[in-house]
């Protein structure tokens, strides 16, 4: 079947006045309007197109790549706002609409947006959400494991931290004691499964942990010193904010980090900083 919000591989069946007339193997056509027809387009060749529907809500296909696909989430900017709900510029020359009633929080100009992208049967159309809460997987075991390294999108902050989509599928939490940088709505990151709880929640950490996340951060530190000339005023008596602007990690992270640095002397440690050996 041809995939309304997807990407398909479909083959040219025959051109006419308005455009190429594509074909899947369940019988299915749809048109690809000439001015996505390339110029040496011909019947019996294969293209992969991104299917929609058009401003009169006539199933079409283009060549153009929209910036995410059905049952995806991402982040677009809001490029209006009308009586029927706020208009996102995914990349297709028809905006993704984002009902009022799907709205979070009511929708400005010029502002990006978690959203998810679906086919809402009750009006036969791909629309935006950024209720994000509900499109997330939950009450199961999450195919994850401590330690593994997943894909975050921020899409929420709570009185613990941030909420971010893992892999595109599980909803996980970024405890703000813990990550010691500004976070956002919109933020893409990569993190780490720290612990999966009983209720199968899941909390993450934007360093590697153990003591995998020593070496980067050791290597971090080493650059740094480099740059600085060989020495850096900082010690386990800084004060973790002046830390975190100079590296942007943790005291705790620094702490391991020169330790390592030191056991393997590259370093030494001295009452007003460290300095490189």
């Amino acid at each position: 079947m041809i995939q309304l919000g997807q990407t398909n591989r479909l083959q040219a069946l025959r051109m006419t006045s308005v455009g190429m007339f594509l074909g899947h193997a369940s019988g299915e056509e749809v048109l690809l309007p000439n001015k996505y027809v390339p110029q040496d387009f011909r019947e019996g060749d294969f293209i992969n197109v991104f299917v929609y529907t058009d401003s009169e809500d006539r199933i079409v296909a283009t060549t153009l790549q929209p910036h995410m696909e059905r049952d995806e989430f991402g982040v677009l900017t809001v490029v209006s706002v009308t009586n029927i709900g706020a208009f996102l510029d995914w990349g297709l020359e028809k905006d993704l609409l984002v009902p009022h009633r799907e709205q979070a929080e009511p929708m400005e100009v010029g502002r990006p947006y978690p959203v998810y992208l679906y086919y809402d049967k009750t009006t036969d159309r791909l629309v935006g959400s950024s209720r994000i809460n509900k499109f997330l997987e939950e009450g199961t075991m999450p195919e994850l494991d401590k330690g593994d390294e997943v894909s975050l999108l921020v899409y929420e902050r709570t009185d613990l931290g941030h909420n971010a989509v893992v892999n595109n599928r599980y909803r996980g939490l970024l405890y703000a004691s813990e990550t010691f940088r500004v976070l956002r709505p919109g933020d893409q990151l990569v993190g780490y499964i720290k612990h999966i709880r009983d209720d199968f929640r899941i909390d993450l950490s934007l360093q590697k942990p153990g003591y995998e996340k020593v070496e980067p951060n050791a290597q971090h530190i080493l650059d740094k010193l480099y740059s600085a000339g060989g020495f850096l005023p900082l010690s386990d008596k800084s004060d973790p904010q002046l830390i975190y602007r100079t590296l942007e990690m943790s005291k705790k992270t620094f702490k391991q980090a020169i330790g390592t640095l030191y056991r393997e002397r590259k370093i030494l440690i001295e009452e007003k900083g460290i300095r490189l050996v």
